[in-house]
C-alpha cells in the first residue's frame, strides 16, 4: 500500500503513524511509572508517609481555595461524625 493509499476509506499510513505514537508514549508513560514507583520506594526507606505524599501532590495541583473548600467540608463531615 502507498502512503496515498486508502483501506475502506481510512488512510493507512495516517493510521499507522497514529497508533505508533501512541504505543511510544505508552511505553514513555511506562517507565515514567516506573520511576516514580522507585522515588516513593525510596520515600518510604527514608520514613516518610506516601499516602500523605500522594495527598500532597494531589492537593498541589488544585487552587488554594479549591484547597480551603476541601479541607472545611473535611472538618465540617469530622465534626458530625463526632471526630
Amino acid at each position: 500500500m502507498s502512503t496515498d493509499q486508502t483501506a475502506g476509506g481510512i488512510a493507512a499510513d495516517r493510521l499507522r503513524s497514529i497508533i505508533e505514537r501512541i504505543e511510544r508514549l505508552e511505553e514513555e508513560k511506562k517507565a515514567l511509572s516506573g520511576d516514580i514507583s522507585d522515588i516513593f520506594a525510596e520515600a518510604k526507606s527514608a520514613g516518610f508517609d506516601i499516602k500523605v505524599i500522594k495527598r500532597i501532590i494531589k492537593e498541589r495541583k488544585l487552587e488554594p481555595s479549591e484547597v480551603e473548600e476541601q479541607e472545611t467540608l473535611l472538618d465540617i463531615y469530622r465534626r458530625a461524625l463526632g471526630m
